[in-house]
């Protein structure tokens, strides 16, 4: 009952600021990190690629410009979030309103699964990681980009986020979030990016 809380909560505050996420003040630590995921991609082999917590579908629009020809499928809980990434007609793109915690595709579907400051409002996390896992090929690559604070911040945010009318969950430190991927990745790095971002990724 709490997860199921916390998820609507969120849902509902992604519906409210869909029509102007990709342009307003909520959207831009997600606009932030779009350069650091796609030069991660820029060396990889892929033809397929999953972005949990799609939002608008603005991160899959930007590989698409620069990919074209890969198979693009983004998945949110907010449908409203889904409807503006269903208008952007972005090609080879496939856009499901779902749950993280229990994906609709089968096993081994992706190459690459991408997971843009969205992490934090999770309440499982490790279902989140698990379902990853699942759809992922073999060999194939998790990236998470989310935020990050210094530790004192990070504990005063966290007893906010009990509060948060936006279904914020939880900020990770750099150990707590290499041992969740080490729970079932390997070659796992995480990486601080500016002053209030990480990027996480790891290997099947």
């Amino acid at each position: 009952m709490f997860m199921d809380s916390i998820k609507e909560r969120s849902k509902i505050a992604f519906n409210q600021q869909a029509l102007t996420y990709d342009k307003d003040i909520k959207g831009q630590h997600a606009r932030n990190l779009y350069p650091y995921i796609l030069n991660m991609l820029k060396d990889r082999h892929f033809s397929s690629i999953l972005d949990l917590g799609c939002g608008t579908g603005e991160l899959l629009y930007q590989i698409q410009q620069i990919y074209h020809s890969k198979d693009l499928t983004g998945i949110d809980i907010s449908d409203k979030m889904i409807d503006i990434a269903n208008r952007k007609k972005i090609n080879n793109a496939h856009f499901v309103m779902g749950d993280t915690e229990d994906l609709p595709f089968k096993n081994s579907t992706f190459d690459i699964v991408v997971c843009n400051d969205s992490f934090h409002h999770y309440p499982a996390p490790e279902k989140v990681l698990d379902e990853a896992y699942r759809v992922l090929k073999d060999s194939g690559i998790i990236i998470i980009g989310d935020c990050w604070q210094p530790l004192f911040a990070r504990q005063l945010m966290n007893l906010y986020m009990k509060y948060s009318k936006e279904g914020d969950v939880k900020i990770y430190s750099k150990k707590e979030m290499i041992n969740l991927l080490l729970n079932k990745f390997h070659n796992v790095n995480w990486e601080r990016i500016g002053i209030t971002s990480c990027i996480s990724f790891a290997t099947k």
